[in-house]
């Protein structure tokens, strides 16, 4: 999954978009909560995200991604102790998600992967009238995107905690979902690791499915090879129309992230894919 880390900056920076106080900044350096014990559960009260969700409902194959339950800050436990009941959802891939309800009717675009939050917070300030719902396993995040949502009264953000594939496949109704972002997923740079990555042929023909005609596909990434692959697993599926010859431009509306920031100051070019739903 992308990585976003947080930063004193980059939560101010939310801050001054959103017309939130100091209290933002001021949550990234709370002090650390204790890690659970091996084997005990972070939540065992049920009130914030299970740490595997789907068990053993689901068959075993390669994953994209490796759950990070790692050590949570106070702010970011209490964060999902109060607000995971309303706005977080397990993907434990047994019943079919009610979009409608659960965004108040507002289109839902799905983000795979958001890190800490911050650039899905923004986005959320600039387009209320559009749900996103966030899917992600790392739970320090999770905790940290629920906190920013309340602090800046966004009520159009949703997390779902688990496998994005199950969410998909079980969770999703097809052509329920007004658009689907990728920013920076672990490009698993080794050869022999390539299979790990989501961009494959079956996993864009099953988000397809899921896509209503019109909804817009945007990936990012910084791996030029991982870009390529992008590139032509996108354009060889019949479902979806490249909205440009080839990488399309950084469009205005996806922030600017420290991570992002990072692989420029290396030297990486950002690429941005965009891609529509045919009808």
């Amino acid at each position: 999954m992308s990585e976003n880390p947080a930063t004193p900056e980059t939560l101010a920076a939310v801050a001054d978009a959103t017309g939130a106080d100091a209290a933002v900044t001021a949550a990234a350096t709370a002090a650390p909560a204790a890690a659970p014990r091996r084997g005990k559960p972070m939540f065992p009260d049920g009130t914030g995200p299970a740490a595997d969700p789907a068990g053993s409902h689901h068959e075993r194959r390669i994953r994209s991604f490796q759950p990070r339950r790692s050590r949570v800050t106070a702010s970011q436990g209490d964060a999902l102790r109060r607000l995971w009941p309303k706005w977080g959802v397990d993907v434990d891939g047994l019943s079919r998600l009610d979009l409608d309800a659960f965004f108040d009717g507002r289109p839902v675009v799905l983000e795979i992967g958001f890190g800490m939050g911050e650039a899905t917070a923004q986005m959320a300030a600039a387009a209320p009238e559009t749900g996103i719902l966030g899917c992600d396993v790392h739970t320090p995040g999770q905790g940290h995107l629920l906190g920013l949502a309340e602090r800046n009264g966004l009520s159009n953000i949703r997390v779902a905690n688990g496998d994005a594939i199950i969410l998909l496949r079980e969770m999703l109704a097809p052509a329920s979902l007004a658009g689907l972002r990728v920013y920076f997923p672990d490009p698993w740079p080794k050869k022999r690791h390539h299979k790990r990555r989501l961009i494959q042929p079956e996993f864009v023909a099953l988000a397809a499915t899921r896509l209503a005609p019109g909804a817009l596909v945007h990936c990012a990434t910084d791996w030029e090879p991982y870009a390529e692959q992008m590139l032509e697993v996108l354009s060889a599926e019949p479902a979806l129309e490249n909205l440009y010859p080839g990488y399309a431009p950084r469009p205005d509306f996806r922030p600017l992230t420290r991570f992002e920031g990072q692989g420029l100051d290396k030297g990486h070019t950002v690429h941005d894919l965009l891609f529509r739903r045919r009808a």
